[in-house]
């Protein structure tokens, strides 16, 4: 027998081993060794900014280990939308485990558009190869099979769950149609265009210049990408191509498709994701991001050659350069069509997301873009039985790309993080995607009468007029060769007109903020960066980029000056002639960027000397390292710029903001940045409710600590309750006799109980015969509580003739920007007595 007691100074001693590891792990990790902030009993109302003392990041890449991370109690939240069937069933089986679900998630194929400059044929430099393999992937099989039934198929560039698609369903469905999965058309296709290119088949193999053509498919490793990657490597393995599979990570992906020259040849096809962080209500500008030069200052995108139409259309929609909801109607169904011939890209699903968290975690979840698209989430996070304590977040990737605000990381998972450490203007409703003021306290939209700008919140006024004269004192634009501002007077001596003023009045107290390094907020922190918009795209300038040109060339076309009329409170003006259809959503995109001008002057003067850059181009080209405020190389190089700086007592374009500056708040910011940066060992400084307290990129992760200087109560924004989306059922016949009338109820509820009728903004309705052509459509008015009703004459069913016909609605409501969709199938056959069952609607309801 064992002596237990021989062994228990042995147990001991194995436990604080244990014990003692854990705890350098957990260092190693990110958390400052020490007991962690414990939740205490207490009144939201009566604490400021965070109601959680600290939030920590870690590198989670495994999502398969976020359940039993959560149970364990290491974890609170996974800042990640999981896309596994199989995941969802163990997060549903926990009792400790909790979730929120999205919509606002999208897997699509990034197609190479280059010519390649060694001479090798890429397929996807011809645009009928690119459109065909619209043909060649088959969307429902990867919606239901790959997806686990966690995905809807997408076709277009328009998120099938956001307001446009309800408002376009017409033409949507006409083009879903004609792209639905036809492996045949894509092979003749496909086929005859290789051959047109100078290639040929051997043996079921295509060659060019005898040597096979390969195709390098770039697959993304976290999630059910990597089974999408297989799926079409697959597909073009069938049609006679070679492929080599390119498994990577986010980062080691971002080294191929975003930093690397697509002529090179790196890589043919990504498996590309995208999230829209909140609810679009407009996604006409998708068309210039997605399919022109103007999109990104990336290499990709520079290699885009849009058709002229389609190029057009994306700056006209850009600028919101209609007349009507009906042109701009017209116009979208037009660049769509388009979008689809040119395809760079192919959009396959759009998912639902699913985001796990503790049970007793509360924070409010955006509807398109989950945890990590969420504005609102550093203001809402919280554990549900006090405030304070510490949550631990794990993310698949952090420090994906250097961060800047100029042109730094536009990773999801970076972006969540930096959210957490800004205040903007305005912020985001999770539900309906329509901006709700945060430092605003009124704000007054003027347009021109034939603008079609709506307002739905009370704290944005709306009027329209015949014209709108720009003062001759709104600054134009920034002469960087002379270094000063020109105003309207100078630059256009007979007077400039634009579609809309914004007069955006501040809270009182706007200027009395502080940043996080304890530099009080000046007025100069929001003409800077406006100056450097200008700077960057002037060839004149030491800080001229390339890659901002075509960015700024769209801003330039509807850019129509700005002023400052008060200081106290802090009142601006900004005169464009962008329309945006709400007008909350108009002042949120007219709100001037606001960036600390100490922080912000040192990159500048980095970059103007040639030791930085702020883009990634910008950065190749020269040859420099890229401006990263929280780690690598760049942080040596920044505080030597300080040092500078500090003694020299310099003020970033001094004609300028002298006027805003005087020299005590110069030598208080830069004392205040050095102390910072010392203690922190970064320089991003911002003026959110939480500020970024340390970083440890090596060990992957970074800690945030409530900033208690945050001038908002803590439960300023828990107001959000579950989102009241539409549940939608059909009741109709299954069988509808020719030469009779019939009708059909649509019945929308909610919990439920029946959806209030001044709740739902708009039903449509599509009839589509038995070849899926659009045959009738029309909208549904209100017959009962919650009841609508559609009667479809006789003369509309004899048009269809005999055969299997369906009818699609679409349902949109106020108090959520989701629509809900149903649909319901039914036969024409030739009059006579027939039985004439009715559908159920439990099974025919779908949302």
């Amino acid at each position: 027998m064992f002596d237990l007691r021989r062994l228990l100074p042995l147990l001991i001693l194995a436990l604080l081993a244990v014990a003692i590891a854990g705890t350098l792990w957990m260092g190693g990790r990110g958390v400052d060794q020490g007991a962690a902030p414990t939740v205490q009993p207490g009144d939201a109302s009566e604490r400021r900014g965070a109601l959680v003392d600290e939030v920590v990041f870690t590198v989670e890449s495994d999502p398969g280990r976020i359940t039993a991370l959560i149970e364990r109690g290491s974890h609170h939240l996974f800042g990640q939308g999981l896309d596994s069937a199989t995941l969802f069933r163990q997060i549903q089986a926990s009792p400790a485990v909790g979730h929120h679900f999205s919509r606002g998630s999208v897997a699509e194929l990034t197609l190479n558009p280059a010519e390649f400059e060694d001479g090798q044929l890429n397929p996807f430099a011809d645009r009928e190869i690119r459109e065909a393999v619209n043909w060649l992937v088959d969307r429902s099989h990867i919606a239901e099979e790959l997806y686990g039934g966690l995905a809807t198929p997408r076709y277009l560039p328009l998120n099938t769950a956001f307001p446009d698609y309800a408002r376009l369903a017409g033409p949507a469905r006409e083009l879903e149609i004609r792209y639905r999965h036809d492996a045949e058309r894509a092979r003749r296709v496909i086929g005859e265009r290789m051959e047109a290119l100078g290639a040929e088949q051997r043996d079921g193999r295509w060659f060019h210049d005898d040597a096979p053509v390969s195709i390098r498919v770039l697959i993304r490793t976290e999630d059910n990408r990597e089974r999408v990657g297989d799926y079409v490597a697959n597909r073009l393995e069938d049609l006679g191509f070679e492929t080599e599979r390119l498994y990577r990570t986010a980062d080691e992906a971002t080294r191929l498709w975003i930093a690397s020259d697509p002529a090179a040849g790196r890589w043919h096809v990504y498996t590309g994701g995208w999230i829209s962080t909140v609810i679009n209500r407009d996604v006409g500008g998708d068309f210039n991001y997605y399919y022109t030069p103007r999109g990104r200052p990336d290499p990709l995108w520079q290699a885009y050659d849009p058709d002229p139409e389609l190029d057009e259309l994306a700056e006209r929609l850009e600028r919101r350069e209609y007349q009507s909801v009906e042109e701009r109607e017209e116009l979208m169904a037009r660049a769509l069509e388009l979008a689809m011939k040119d395809s760079v890209r192919i959009w396959l699903v759009d998912q639902q997301s699913v985001w796990p968290h503790a049970a007793n975690l509360e924070v409010a979840v955006d509807l398109a873009g989950g945890v990590t698209g969420s504005g609102l989430w550093p203001y809402t996070l919280r554990f549900r039985d006090g405030v304070g304590g510490r949550v631990v977040i794990g993310t698949p990737s952090m420090l994906t790309e250097p961060w800047n605000p100029v042109a730094g990381s536009n990773w999801i998972f970076d972006q969540m993080i930096l959210r957490s450490l800004s205040d903007p203007a305005a912020l985001a409703d999770p539900f309906t995607g329509l901006y709700r003021p945060q430092r605003i306290a009124r704000a007054r939209v003027t347009v021109e009468e034939d603008a079609p700008v709506g307002r739905t919140l009370d704290w944005v006024e709306l009027e329209s007029v015949e014209r709108i004269e720009v003062p001759g004192d709104a600054w134009l634009r920034w002469d960087a060769a002379e270094g000063r501002k020109v105003t309207v007077d100078e630059a256009e001596p007979e007077g400039l007109t634009a579609r809309s003023r914004t007069e955006i009045e501040f809270h009182d107290g706007y200027l009395d903020r502080y940043w996080h390094d304890g530099s009080r907020v000046s007025v100069a922190d929001m003409i800077l960066p406006w100056i450097l918009t200008f700077e960057r795209a002037d060839e004149d300038s030491a800080l001229f980029d390339p890659g901002h040109v075509p960015t700024f060339s769209v801003y330039e076309r509807h850019f129509r000056g700005w002023r400052i009329t008060d200081t106290d409170p802090l009142t601006v003006e900004v005169y464009s002639d962008q329309v945006f259809p709400d007008a909350e959503n108009l002042v949120a995109n007219r709100v001037p960027a606001t960036q600390p001008w100490h922080v912000l002057g040192l990159g500048i003067e980095a970059e103007r000397q040639g030791d930085l850059a702020f883009s990634t181009g910008q950065a190749d080209r020269r040859g420099v390292e890229q401006t990263n405020l929280v780690g690598g190389p760049a942080l040596e190089i920044l505080r030597d710029y300080l040092r500078a700086a500090r003694a020299a007592e310099r003020l970033p374009f001094e004609e300028t903001l002298s006027e805003w500056v005087d020299p005590e708040e110069i030598r208080e910011r830069y004392a205040a940045l050095e102390q910072w940066q010392a203690e922190r060992g970064h320089f991003w400084v911002g003026d959110g409710p939480f500020y970024l307290h340390r970083v440890r990129a090596v060990e992957g992760s970074l800690v945030l600590r409530r900033f208690e200087d945050f001038p908002d109560p803590a439960d300023k924004w828990l107001r959000f309750a579950e989102p009241r989306i539409p549940e939608v059922s059909v009741d109709g016949p299954l069988i509808a006799e020719l030469g009779e009338a019939v009708s059909l109820d649509l019945d929308i509820r909610f919990g439920g109980e029946p959806y209030p009728h001044e709740d739902i903004d708009e039903v449509r309705w599509m009839l589509f015969d038995g070849d899926d052509r659009l045959a009738r459509r029309g909208e549904l008015e209100p017959d009962a509580e919650g009841r609508w009703r559609l009667h479809l004459d006789a003369e509309i069913l004899d048009a269809l003739g005999t055969g299997a016909n369906s009818l699609e609605f679409a349902v949109t409501a106020t108090p959520v920007a989701l629509p809900a969709f149903a649909t319901h199938a039914f036969a024409t056959v030739p009059g006579g007595r027939v039985p004439q069952p009715r559908a159920d609607p439990a099974e025919e309801g779908d949302d």
